[in-house]
């Protein structure tokens, strides 16, 4: 078999495995620089990918090789410039050096970034991946792309991890000055120059402040929808982000929701946290919710002990906030270290939790619930469900999924597309006009609904 025709059937064999999202992401632009006996070199686009693949599909990509050949490959990811120069390395000498400028800086100047808070431990999930995404993007090349990049979504739900964690890599991989505040400081630091008297301290303050806040190379701010109603503290806010951003300075701004939706915000304002990219994160979906559970459990004494049910017991007993689901954890191991019991089970997890979970709520329907039962029902796969494919046997029980999760569950059109493959929710709105004109005349169809809203 020649190489390029190898490489397409390995391509294909990781389609079958992953979605078509995921897919589309990751793998669509791979392309294949070398290959020999055990080792396989391919290009990936961004650093970002390199680190994904590695962290994520490295045995999906093991199992498509050995499927082809019955071998094992070992597999070199390199991007672009790496490829240009195949004889520079990572040079493991650099990396103590840049460290040390950075452990310098920091004595001079405060970040306030959370050195916890970095992108190795941010689960990636559907729900955040453009997020991530994008975040990555702006974090290795800042000033460049995607400014001011806005992240918004609801309390708890992972946008300030991913600041800080923008904010880390910078420091960790430039001289870059990061400062990361939110905007209730801010409003703070500037009203403070208010209540004192002119004269030379006052204007020292306020040369001091502005000197803070528009001499940096990143600005990370958090909370923006907290300058409502303060109209000087606005105008200050806008003179500092246009200063910033005429010096090709990152900017990047957190809220609860989006820019159209900050009314009470001034306009100009409001127009240029749209210039870059807003981008927002959704509720982590069910999947997402147990990965990060088992991520907080791992290096707990307590890992070894529980069993999988009370992991999904906590993670439908959390359904919208990481924060919840954060408290409820620490909650479980106080309770556990009192007890001490030889195994976490689902009964013991209810009655640790039962003031900080709902036990009516672990059946709670939602997206992700809904396509399980769904798939298992029709003898197919969750992917088939979020995939192209048009086939009846797929397009029909993708309708019904869809129609349910719009009946069951109280999500926007725009999320329920979005758990299934990036679906417009224009295609969500048909597939549910489609089952409801159905129902009228098909009583199969209602009687299939109804056992599937029994299972559920």
């Amino acid at each position: 078999m020649k190489t390029q025709e190898l490489f397409q059937n390995f391509l294909q064999e990781i389609a079958n495995q992953v979605s078509p999202g995921t897919f589309s992401v990751w793998f669509n632009d791979l392309k294949l620089v070398s290959i020999d006996d055990n080792e396989m070199v391919i290009k990936v686009p961004l650093p970002v990918h390199k680190q994904i693949i590695k962290n994520s599909y490295m045995d999906i990509l093991d199992d498509a090789i050995f499927s082809l050949t019955g071998k094992n490959y070992e597999f070199k990811l390199l991007t672009e410039d790496e490829i240009n120069d195949l004889n520079t390395k990572i040079n493991e000498e650099v990396i103590p050096k840049e460290n040390e400028k950075n452990e310098e800086k920091i004595v001079e100047w405060h970040t306030n970034l959370n050195p916890n808070l970095n992108f190795d431990n941010y689960i990636v999930g559907e729900s955040n991946r453009l997020a991530f995404i994008s975040a990555m993007n702006v974090a290795q090349s800042p000033g460049t792309i995607r400014n001011p990049l806005f992240i918004y979504g609801r309390s708890g739900i992972g946008k300030t991890h991913l600041m800080h964690a923008i904010g880390n890599y910078i420091t960790q991989n430039s001289d870059k000055k990061v400062l990361y505040t939110t905007s209730s400081d801010f409003r703070d630091e500037y009203v403070d120059i208010s209540k004192l008297e002119k004269g030379k301290e006052a204007l020292e303050y306020a040369k001091n402040f502005k000197n803070k806040y528009r001499n940096v190379d990143v600005l990370i701010i958090d909370d923006i929808q907290f300058l409502v109603g303060s109209e000087l503290t606005q105008q200050e806010f806008f003179y500092t982000f246009e200063a910033l951003y005429q010096k090709n300075k990152q900017i990047i701004i957190s809220s609860d929701r989006s820019p159209d939706d900050l009314k009470k915000i001034e306009e100009r304002l409001r127009s240029r946290f749209a210039w870059g990219l807003p981008v927002d994160i959704y509720p982590p979906d069910f999947e997402l919710r147990c990965e990060i559970i088992e991520q907080r459990l791992n290096n707990s004494s307590i890992k070894d002990k529980i069993n999988r049910d009370v992991i999904e017991y906590i993670a439908n007993g959390c359904p919208n906030d990481v924060r919840h689901i954060i408290g409820t954890i620490n909650r479980l191991l106080a309770y556990t270290a009192m007890m001490m019991p030889k195994v976490i089970d689902l009964d013991f997890a209810i009655e640790a939790l039962k003031d900080s979970i709902s036990v009516n709520i672990y059946q709670e329907n939602t997206i992700s619930h809904i396509q399980n039962v769904v798939a298992d029902f029709f003898k197919i796969t969750v992917n088939d469900l979020k995939s192209k494919k048009k086939s009846s046997n797929i397009t029909k029980p993708r309708q019904i999924a869809m129609y349910l999760c719009r009946m069951e569950t109280d999500e926007n059109l725009v999320k329920i597309g979005f758990e299934f493959g990036g679906k417009d929710h224009s295609t969500v709105i048909a597939s549910c006009e489609k089952i409801k004109k159905e129902l009228k005349n098909n009583p199969n169809l209602e009687n299939m609904l109804k056992e599937i809203k029994a299972k559920l």
